[in-house]
């Protein structure tokens, strides 16, 4: 630029794209450098505005620009309106033109070095970009391939990019603060100078466009490959400042695409400590050409042609490709996109793939450095399965030394081989069992650990704060605005009800006194002789003697009315004042009662219909809740941003947003008589005049609608042919009914996932894995899914989503019981723990284990817990609560587990002592009944005492003589072990006595 007579730029008002020009910006910015000291004189042409006399600034200044040889400018820009066409005409007009300079690459090399506040935007964008990849893109790709989801390659990346927010007006969402909050340094951050540098990349093996490294490149229509490679790039910008990064995954990949990742990995690592001041681009490229012509000489041929560029507020700076033909030199602080990738590489079915590797790095003095992190290891990007052949040759090798084992001699000879082959399966069993319980209580004291840890983590910043109930405190009820408005009635200095205003209005002193309905607790009415006495009773604080006070109210040295008691002979009168007052009352109640439950009630908005196509429909399907009128079928209709259910006359309809949609689930009529669609919302809605969490469209599995009286086969078959064709026909039908109910779940989840940004899936029950339990009032199968533990049968229904879920306590786990209760604490300590009582105790090792897998804390005890005390204890001061143990209180599932496997050989055999059954039926009386934990420690010691000092010597014969009968009896038994008869015979014994001696079975 030195041989340069003149610089001449072309510039608009800065303004962003959505916002109007705003004239005159451009000159203020002049105006303030105008008369500053520096080594170039500035004078500023304005022109005339539309409303003054047209002067020379123009002419002036294209005279001006006539005179000068050489003019440097940007010539790669094009610029439009009335002021660059008038310029373009008069320029054009010119006899002699001064000869324009490109300038582009000077201005590029002098903005590539990045200032204080420069390189502070720029860490931002780069912070910004990990933690999207780290926290969301990452996690979300790991949970479609591991579970195989249906979603394109372009709504995928969709969902990335509302992650910044979507939608205008009143549908308009904000950033994903779930997802920004995890990031470092993000608390201060002005979101709407955030953007993405260009539309997210994802592309995989099915993807049209093939493995296509270039930024300019779409994600396509097609659905995600589930298996092979798959790359993602994307960047944000900051204040104009741009981060970038990309990632490639592999899905079972192949020694060959492991050591080239690794390959990529590694000469990462080489450059960022060979890219420093003064090396120049050319020797950056050649260095990592070498480096991998080194370590492969195939993969030279398929490295690529360029490893990166600068970056700054324009994304790719031209003057600064890190290229072959590139010579520039690199300078401290400069930002530059590392870009590392191999292409058109073929795998060993003859597929192409490529691999990338991209991230943000500082050029320093000595070295440079990484400015995004995250996701970049083998053990974060490489998923590898294992063949189904490859599990079932360890099983068959595994087997065959049980069966050389067994056929052989044996090491203790008996009367019989079959009982030596039973003790040796029996070994093999408990070892597996034992092995199991280890790996389990293991997995389960890490569990304990993290949520121990986390808890603090959660509170430490409330600093102890009481979980969300310090608001509590009296409301303030006004009856009257002013004397005016009370009733006519009051001049007679007599007790007045008004109905109206919702207060009793009192006589107190020869004055109108009221007092609103809501400040009022009772009124009784007693009569004396021949007075009748009428009590009213105020709300007070201070009412629960002896216990701490919930609400005390704002001023502690109030003074309160408790009671407000008259007199009179007209005891008519007065049953009717009482009456009045009672009634009152219950309607104030039955309003506030009203108003609680409908508090969480959301307005929905309004549902968009599909227009030019008709929707997607689900024909002759119920829902239920039932509508009001007669049950009969309607339809299901799928919009733009929600379902709607037609009823039959088209009299009443229900939308359903999918932004209000949580959990949707399909459960097939296999075992049961409906087919279900369930939806189970986010915020209630009204069906009716009731609220409802869960929707049902449901479809009957029965027969009775096809008539089979005319069939002419029945003519001439007898017998079983007819019924085994009509199992045959209702299990085709049935089949044919989840093949479609199943597709209209799926079309409702891909309408959710496109209109929401985030996939939504259809949730199927594992009935493999369910058990009964009563988590209402009656006995139902409950199933867990994969997010979930469900009952969607029969209402009411009942979903508990397992990432709410704190910690689970099995209660009342004894080996006189037949049955457990299970109760779930969730993360939000102000709800409810949700009981789930008499489960079977046979279904206890299935649900440790579900509840283990799904990585769910959980805990065993003989008795139950009185949770609501518990949880008031701990919503006080969670902190402290976590500070002094937290959950250690309940124990692990180790002790009760150990018990039951060292007692689990005799279990069968086992004969409950008199005196124990009447021990354990105390203790648990103990626990149902007594008010506190300390009155329970209290009665077990009284027993302890009891036990070893209040026995006399009769009493002590008495348990020797019959523990000596039982183990002459147990030596019996291990002599006839092998005769089943006697076995059975043995354990009708132990039950009736067992019954005999009086212990009453608890539900």
């Amino acid at each position: 630029m030195t041989d340069m007579d003149a610089i001449l730029l072309i510039a608009g008002d800065p303004a962003s794209e959505d916002e109007p020009m705003r004239k005159g910006t451009c000159l203020q910015i002049l105006s303030q450098i105008e008369h500053s000291a520096g080594s170039v004189a500035i004078e500023i042409l304005a022109q005339a505005k539309g409303k003054e006399a047209p002067n020379d600034s123009l002419p002036k200044f294209l005279e001006d620009y006539a005179s000068h040889g050489r003019v440097g400018t940007l010539t790669k820009e094009k610029h439009t309106g009335k002021l660059a066409g008038e310029w373009e005409t008069q320029t054009n007009g010119l006899k002699t033109k001064p000869e324009l300079v490109d300038i582009g690459t000077a201005v590029s090399c002098f903005m590539a070095v990045k200032d204080a506040e420069e390189m502070k935007s720029t860490q931002t964008a780069a912070a910004l970009t990990s933690t999207l990849l780290k926290h969301h893109v990452a996690p979300k790709l790991e949970s479609i391939l591991d579970k195989e989801a249906k979603i394109t390659h372009d709504m995928l990346a969709a969902q990335i990019e509302a992650r910044l927010g979507s939608g205008e007006g009143s549908s308009a969402k904000g950033p994903d603060m779930k997802v920004w909050s995890k990031g470092k340094g993000l608390n201060d951050i002005d979101w709407q100078l955030v953007e993405f540098c260009y539309p997210p990349i994802i592309i995989s093996r099915s993807s049209q466009s093939g493995y296509d490294l270039r930024y300019t490149v779409e994600s396509s229509e097609d659905n995600i490959a589930h298996k092979g490679v798959l790359l993602v790039a994307f960047g944000l910008r900051y204040k104009s400042y741009c981060a970038n990064v990309g990632r490639t995954f592999i899905v079972d990949p192949n020694p060959d695409q492991e050591k080239q990742y690794n390959i990529l990995l590694n000469l990462q690592s080489e450059l960022l400590s060979f890219i420093k001041n003064n090396v120049s681009a050319r020797d950056v490229y050649q260095h990592a050409l070498s480096f991998v012509k080194s370590k492969d000489p195939d993969l030279e041929r398929h490295f690529v042609k360029n490893v990166g560029f600068g970056m700054g507020i324009e994304f790719r700076d031209s003057a600064y490709v890190l290229s072959a033909k590139n010579g520039r030199n690199l300078k401290t602080d400069m930002i530059l996109n590392l870009g590392l990738g191999l292409s058109d590489l073929v795998d060993g079915t003859g597929k192409k793939y490529s691999l990338h590797l991209v991230d943000t790095i500082r050029v320093g003095a000595d070295k440079s450095v990484l400015i995004t992190e995250g996701t970049r290891s083998t053990k974060d990007t490489l998923f590898f399965l294992t063949p189904e052949s490859e599990e079932e040759k360890p099983q068959k090798e595994r087997k065959a030394p049980t069966t050389s084992r067994s056929n052989g001699s044996p090491q203790k000879k008996t009367a019989g081989t079959k009982v030596l082959r039973n003790q040796t399966r029996r070994a093999v069993q408990d070892e597996v069992h034992v092995t199991a319980a280890a790996r389990l209580a293991e997995h389960q004291r890490e569990l304990h650990e993290k949520i121990h840890t986390d808890g603090i983590q959660r509170y430490v910043e409330d600093g102890g704060g009481s979980g969300g109930k310090e608001g509590k405190g009296w409301k303030k009820f006004q009856s009257y605005k002013g004397e005016g408005a009370l009733p006519n009635e009051v001049d007679r200095l007599r007790i007045v009800v008004d109905r109206k205003a919702q207060t009793v209005i009192l006589p107190i002193h020869g004055s109108a006194v009221p007092f609103h309905i809501n400040t009022i607790k009772n009124a009784s009415k007693s009569d004396e002789g021949d007075f009748t006495i009428l009590r009213i009773n105020f709300q007070t604080p201070g009412q629960l003697a002896g216990k701490k006070e919930d609400t005390p109210f704002e001023n502690p040295d109030a003074t309160f009315i408790r009671s407000v008691s008259y007199r009179s002979p007209d005891g008519h009168r007065f049953d009717n004042v009482c009456k009045q007052i009672t009634d009152l009352k219950k309607e104030a109640n039955k309003r506030e009662q009203q108003k609680k439950e409908m508090a969480d009630v959301v307005e929905q908005g309004n549902l968009v219909e599909i227009k030019g196509r008709r929707p997607a429909k689900l024909p002759e399907a119920f829902i239920r809740p039932a509508l009001d009128g007669k049950r009969l079928p309607g339809e299901v209709e799928i919009h733009q941003n929600g379902v709607r259910y037609q009823s039959p006359l088209g009299s009443q309809k229900i939308d359903i947003l999918f932004s209000n949609i949580k959990h949707l689930f399909f459960q097939p009529c296999d075992h049961e008589l409906l087919a279900i669609v369930h939806l189970h919302l986010r915020s209630p809605i009204m069906i009716g005049k009731k609220k409802a969490f869960d929707i049902q469209f449901v479809r009957e599995a029965s027969d009775v609608q096809f008539d089979e009286t005319g069939n002419r086969k029945r003519k001439h078959r007898y017998g079983d042919e007819d019924e085994i064709e009509m199992e045959q026909q209702e299990r085709k039908r049935r089949a044919m009914l989840n093949k479609e109910i199943k597709a209209f779940a799926e079309k409702v989840a891909e309408a959710a996932s496109a209109s929401n940004g985030d996939t939504l899936e259809v949730d199927i029950p594992f009935r493999e894995l369910s058990f009964e339990g009563v988590p209402f009032r009656t006995n139902v199968r409950l199933q867990p899914t994969t997010e979930c533990l469900v009952h969607l049968t029969d209402p009411p229904f009942l979903v508990v989503t397992l990432a709410e879920i704190e910690i689970a306590s099995l209660e009342r786990v004894q080996y006189s019981l037949k049955q457990f209760d299970l109760v779930l604490v969730f993360k939000d300590f102000t709800k409810t723990p949700l009981h789930i009582n008499s489960i079977q105790s046979s279904s206890m090792d299935d649900v440790k284990n579900w509840l283990d897998s799904v990585d769910i804390p959980m805990s065993e005890g003989p008795v139950n817990l009185n949770w609501g005390p518990i949880m008031k204890h701990i919503n006080e001061s969670p902190y402290e609560f976590f500070q002094g143990g937290g959950w250690n209180f309940l124990g692990g599932p180790n002790g009760a587990e150990s018990d039951h496997s060292d007692g689990s050989e005799e279990e069968s055999e086992f004969e409950a002592d008199e005196e124990d059954l009447v021990e354990i039926e105390s203790s648990e009386d103990e626990s149902e009944f007594a008010d506190s934990d300390a009155g329970s420690e209290s009665g077990s010691d009284f027993g302890d005492d009891d036990e070893s000092e209040g026995e006399d010597w009769d009493e002590l014969e008495r348990k020797a003589a019959k523990s000596d009968m039982k183990r002459a009896e147990g030596g019996k038994k291990g002599k006839d072990s092998d005769d089943s008869d006697d076995d059975r015979g043995k354990k009708s014994k132990s039950k009736s006595a067992s019954k005999s001696n009086g212990k009453p079975k608890k539900r």
